[in-house]
């Protein structure tokens, strides 16, 4: 247990790990303090980010944060291995096995019910979360992880506010612009047909000249 790195369950301190992936990604890894922190993150990730936990061991709750347009089929593999191998370091039993299974989901698909123990979670679609393998632990990832700690106290509810509001600014400017780009369609569409109208009538054929009307109106008085 000396070699694992351990998440302290000590105190209630809402304190938060952050980590940076390998360069040139420099992705943010974030995992809580213990149980409790785990509760906040569960509520309160945002639509970006990424679980991760040791499959069917305690773990701490390990969070990848995309970029923003990125799904779970963008993580680099070398980003992979950054938080499968974290995960496995913070497990009590995970971190003293080898071939230890990782599981992964976007936070959207985590669930919390009535019932459920402080830092439990389940999943709202089982068809979305992902298993990989960690065959042994890599010291030099995980020290790599380590030199780039960072402890921190954030405000995980304001946090995730303000990123839906983002969202719903983000999807209302959309609608806006595409109600604006279907109008522009229109009237181009309008343009287009008065246009051709104007050309067809201007066709010699449909054109009456006066020589035409007034042997038109000759006969009409002969």
């Amino acid at each position: 247990v000396r070699d694992c790195i351990l998440v302290n369950s000590l105190n209630n301190s809402k304190m938060v790990f952050y980590f940076t992936s390998r360069e040139p990604y420099n992705m943010l890894i974030y995992m809580g303090k213990d149980k409790f922190e785990n509760e906040e993150l569960i509520a309160y990730g945002l639509p970006e980010d990424i679980w991760f936990h040791v499959d069917n061991l305690s773990s701490a709750h390990v969070y990848l944060r995309l970029p923003i347009g990125n799904t779970i089929d963008d993580i680099p593999e070398e980003v992979l291995e950054d938080c499968t191998q974290l995960v496995k370091q913070n497990s009590i039993q995970g971190c003293k096995q080898n071939n230890v299974s990782i599981v992964y989901t976007p936070w959207s698909n985590l669930k919390k019910t009535q019932g459920m123990e402080v830092g439990q979670v389940g999943f709202h679609d089982q068809k979305l979360v992902r298993k990989t393998k960690i065959a042994k632990k890599i010291n030099t990832v995980v020290n790599r992880l380590l030199k780039t700690k960072k402890e921190e106290y954030p405000d995980l509810r304001a946090m995730h506010q303000g990123r839906l509001s983002e969202i719903r600014l983000d999807e209302k400017n959309l609608k806006e612009k595409q109600k604006r780009d279907e109008q522009a369609k229109i009237e181009a569409q309008k343009k287009e047909e008065d246009l051709r109208s104007y050309k067809d009538f201007m066709k010699p054929e449909k054109m009456t000249s006066n020589l035409d009307v007034g042997d038109n109106l000759e006969e009409d008085f002969m």
